[in-house]
């Protein structure tokens, strides 16, 4: 294991424990080097999912490109990132017990934007604008106009 500071792979673990519902090890880690801490996980090996992404390619599942479009359109949002991280797990954990090896992408998408729902209105509409690929400001009108809907019938 790198070290993410000064790349030397002499380290030592400091604390280990059980993390995320028992599904993974959380390690805290002393760089023998330049002797900052840094933290890492371990992770059961799955059988490698695919996602079907719209024009029929296929790539393996990575939780780090998930990870990274939920904190795009959280940005300078009053969420943390360990409601972000949580939102990931969960969403990783839905499509991991699909049962199936390959999973469409639109499937994930909607996935995430439920999350995002009911965590941020912002972070939702910057999502589903991108996802949804809106071509016009009268189908980002749409969208918010459905959200305030919604809104009136809870």
């Amino acid at each position: 294991m790198r070290c993410p500071f000064c790349g030397s792979e002499e380290n030592k673990v400091v604390d280990s424990r059980p993390s995320r519902e028992g599904q993974a090890v959380r390690r805290r880690r002393e760089c023998l080097s330049c002797k900052k801490r840094f933290t890492t996980y371990e992770y059961v090996e799955r059988f490698p999912l695919m996602v079907i992404k719209s024009d029929g390619r296929r790539e393996p599942f990575s939780r780090d490109k998930l990870m990274g479009g939920i904190e795009l359109s959280c940005k300078k949002r009053p969420i943390s990132m360990d409601q972000i991280e949580s939102m990931v797990n969960d969403i990783e954990t839905n499509v991991s017990s699909l049962s199936k090896m390959e999973v469409p992408s639109n499937k994930i998408g909607e996935m995430v934007m439920e999350s995002l729902k009911k965590l941020d209105d912002v972070s939702y509409v910057r999502f589903a604008s991108v996802y949804r690929q809106f071509k016009d400001k009268k189908e980002f009108l749409e969208e918010l106009m459905n959200m305030f809907e919604q809104e009136r019938e809870v």
